[in-house]
């Protein structure tokens, strides 16, 4: 499954644009981040360029926070043409390959990012995306216009779509985004606590956010850190971190340890 975010979106027209990409090229679903126009979806253009998507403006949700829009994504892909905080930044055509293999497996939500269009994405909003990709253009013109660019990428997906993998490992379940972010803060804390120097704790902190914060992790993985924040003390819950989690099974519920 795919699910296309627009962060700080300008343009009615691009945020119209998209959505009727999505359609065309789905099962995919529109997020939008703290939109620049607080009426976009009711805005002439985004209804024009919506045109022939059926109930538009409902089938695109509008949230305050990136990570509200991440929160049950497995992987996410931020598109941008500037490297971000030394991260390295990835060829669209070395990762479309494993990209549409991800988009193309049940188990898995692919959120893809796209910024503002005037500035982009931040380096905050970057941070916590698995992977960052620029869109390679000839010399001539190096900017992409927002909804060509998830055009693009959608229809490189929709048109890519591999055979998906017939086995896969009862237990290999991605882990969603509110999970990592629990995960992430739960260690936090427990590591955070040890009697460091001032330099070794920002050091420590600083690695658990890129580490967990980008890695693949499967829920058996994040069963077995919690598994370890319990041996250090920390009996804390979602709630306790304000991160708020939905499905039956959740990785925040560790297995009981044995004997």
């Amino acid at each position: 499954m795919k699910r296309v975010i627009l962060v700080r979106t300008a343009g009615p027209r691009n945020a119209g644009s998209v959505l009727r990409a999505a359609a065309n090229f789905g099962p995919c679903e529109l997020v939008l981040v703290r939109p620049e126009k607080p009426s976009i979806l009711v805005h002439p253009d985004f209804e024009q360029m919506a045109h022939g998507v059926p109930d538009a403006a409902a089938r695109t949700r509008v949230v305050s926070t990136l990570s509200e829009a991440l929160a049950d994504c497995t992987f996410s892909v931020g598109f941008t043409a500037r490297a971000r905080d030394h991260r390295e930044l990835h060829d669209w055509r070395s990762i479309r390959a494993d990209l549409t293999r991800r988009c193309a497996r049940p188990e898995e939500k692919v959120a893809l990012v796209f910024g503002n269009e005037e500035t982009g994405l931040s380096v905050e909003e970057t941070a916590p995306l698995s992977e960052l990709v620029r869109i390679p253009t000839s010399d001539e013109h190096g900017s992409l216009n927002l909804a060509m660019a998830a055009g693009l990428v959608l229809a490189t997906l929709y048109l890519d779509q591999p055979e998906v993998e017939s086995v896969r490992h009862q237990n290999s379940v991605p882990l969603p985004g509110a999970d990592r972010l629990f995960l992430i803060e739960r260690l936090k804390e427990t590591l955070g606590s040890i009697p460091w120097t001032q330099s070794a704790r920002r050091d420590v902190l600083a690695s658990i956010e890129r580490v967990f914060g980008r890695s693949p992790l499967e829920t058996r993985d994040a069963r077995a850190w919690h598994l370890l924040a319990r041996a250090f003390g920390n009996d804390k819950s979602p709630g306790d971190y304000g991160v708020v989690m939905d499905g039956a099974e959740r990785a925040a519920e560790p297995l009981e340890q044995g004997p």
